[in-house]
């Protein structure tokens, strides 16, 4: 699925959630790399008082549920790069 980035702009906060629906962290803006236009991953708050930051692949999104505000992904959290 290709994520347009009009479909991202409107998602801050939206909980991301891995494929066992165990909660990575709250999205926190969309990270653009080869285009301007397009992004290529997602950051993510996570840990305790969210000082961590997650990146997401913006091809590892499965579903975005706009009713319950959460970002489903078809990875799992454990294989998701930190930084910060």
């Amino acid at each position: 699925m290709a994520v347009a980035a009009t479909d991202l702009r409107w998602l801050n906060g939206f909980l991301v959630a891995d494929y066992e629906g165990r909660v990575v962290g709250l999205f926190e803006c969309p990270m653009y790399g080869t285009s301007p236009y397009v992004p290529d991953a997602l950051a993510v708050r996570s840990g305790f008082l969210a000082r961590r930051l997650r990146v997401v692949p913006a091809d590892a999104i499965e579903e975005i549920d706009g009713d319950s505000g959460v970002i489903g992904l078809r990875v799992g959290r454990d294989s998701l790069k930190s930084f910060l």
